[in-house]
């Protein structure tokens, strides 16, 4: 382990248990790598949670497959009941053709449009309509709130570099990656936060390490092109004693943290993400991702945030570094 000036941090809530097999802390979405056993089966809060934010194809699917089930089950009660108790089905046909007319007539009831083509007819069916009649109204008002929760959350969209380089800056080097708002609202007052976690011996144990890194400029009052991140290595700098073979070997990790005010939602919104040693290119610099049109207007290419091109850091490139 090379001798620093920097100071440690302690635990973060991250472990300082070593990393293995490269595994991220935080995955490139900014969520946690970690999985959490002895919890109860049911859990209303995180049930909510977890519909808030996962993906938008899951939560359509889960709710045209909730869709389906429950119409396919009051169909099934209807059936059991006796398709005689539903007014309009036309007698003399086949169970398929009773099953679907009893599934519309269920679509029909749970959204309460009644068509008036199927009937209930008797106690048993019309309390059967009665009480999916209740269910369905109160599914929409959860799938209204739902949809209303999810599309009012706040939320950054950041787009962050694929890599993160160590290039030529002023008469040293330094560590740098690149940002961008991928969104068309306005933030305002945001700050970053980098640190790097890797693996040490210390005492004859093996530990994580926690770094933070202290950047050129770690806040900025308006996010509107790119923003490149840069952490000077300096000769208090962790990384002036490091080299990329050894941020290798100790399967190295780069945490970024960003927070911001969005104009918009007028709240705080946050974003993370990381950067493993294999995405780590020594011997580079960002590409321009933006210039000025006909019109002097700056356009900002977010399909060019990755760019690089080789150059030499030291006098050389290193000779493992390969560009994406």
């Amino acid at each position: 382990m090379p001798k620093t000036k920097f100071a440690m941090q302690d635990d973060l809530g991250l472990g300082l248990q070593p990393v293995v097999q490269n595994q991220r802390t935080i995955n490139r979405d900014g969520t946690s790598n970690s999985r959490r056993t002895g919890l109860p089966f049911f859990r209303t809060a995180d049930m909510y949670n977890s519909l808030i934010n996962m993906s938008w194809r899951k939560f359509n699917l889960l709710v045209f497959a909730a869709y389906i089930v429950i119409n396919v089950f009051f169909a099934l009660v209807y059936l059991l009941i006796g398709i005689k108790n539903l007014d309009g089905v036309k007698p003399g046909g086949s169970n398929f053709q009773h099953f679907m007319d009893a599934f519309f007539f269920s679509a029909q009831t749970i959204s309460t449009v009644g068509y008036g083509h199927i009937s209930p007819s008797g106690l048993p069916a019309s309390s059967v309509a009665a009480l999916e009649s209740l269910i369905g109204l109160l599914s929409f008002a959860l799938a209204t709130g739902l949809l209303y929760g999810r599309f009012s959350k706040p939320s950054a969209k950041i787009r962050y570099s694929k890599n993160i380089i160590v290039a030529p800056y002023h008469d040293i080097t330094a560590l740098m990656f690149r940002l961008a708002n991928f969104r068309s609202n306005q933030l305002v007052e945001l700050e970053v936060h980098l640190m790097l976690t890797y693996n040490a011996v210390i005492d004859g144990k093996a530990l994580r390490q926690y770094v933070s890194l202290e950047l050129e400029r770690d806040n900025i009052n308006l996010l509107t092109l790119s923003w490149t991140v840069v952490h000077p290595i300096t000769e208090d700098s962790p990384l002036k004693t490091m080299d990329l073979e050894f941020l290798q070997q100790n399967e190295a990790e780069f945490i970024v943290m960003l927070k911001a005010f969005d104009d918009d939602f007028s709240q705080t919104v946050h974003s993370r993400t990381s950067y493993t040693d294999e995405e780590i290119i020594w011997g580079a610099k960002f590409l321009p991702a933006f210039a000025r049109n006909e019109t002097g207007i700056h356009v900002l290419a977010l399909n060019k945030i990755d760019a690089l091109e080789k150059v030499e850091v030291g006098g050389q490139v290193k000779a493992d570094t390969t560009l994406p």
